[in-house]
């Protein structure tokens, strides 16, 4: 009887295809969210603008960039769990992406402090930690596109 990771072999590509799609979604978040916030830290922390910011990264974090992380990850685990954790390249996007979940959680901890008008931060930090998910990104796909060791 063939064991589940050979049983997923013939189901990889479908895996990878819906990994892909996830990490998509979820990198449109990660790139989306904290330009809301730029404007938001701009608008301040009353009003009726406030509250659109708020409700705008609110349903944005909870209703797409959380699903689609988690899509993300229990695709990603099928599919290490098929090819194995032997592959060199492979530990340095997993820490990448362990590096992108924690900037994930940092948005949701600027998400609550918007909600709760206690922002501090200037537009000024959003503009510089926006740039995190593109160097993280970066790492990744050359880890899995050129697998350089």
């Amino acid at each position: 009887m063939p064991t589940p990771p050979e049983l997923l072999v013939d189901w990889y590509l479908w895996i990878k295809a819906f990994h892909v799609m996830a990490v998509i979604s979820w990198m449109a978040g990660l790139f989306y969210l904290p330009r809301l916030f730029v404007y938001h830290a701009q608008a301040g922390n009353s009003g009726e603008l406030h509250e659109t910011f708020r409700i705008m990264e609110f349903k944005l974090y909870r209703y797409i960039m959380v699903n689609a992380m988690w899509a993300a990850w229990i695709a990603g685990l099928l599919l290490i769990w098929i090819i194995g954790l032997s592959h060199p390249w492979l530990h340095v996007k997993l820490l990448a992406v362990v590096l992108m979940t924690a900037f994930h959680y940092l948005l949701r901890h600027h998400v609550r402090l918007f909600a709760e008008g206690r922002n501090r931060r200037d537009q000024k930090y959003f503009r510089m930690i926006n740039e995190i998910p593109t160097v993280l990104m970066i790492v990744i796909v050359v880890m899995v596109i050129v697998k350089p060791f």
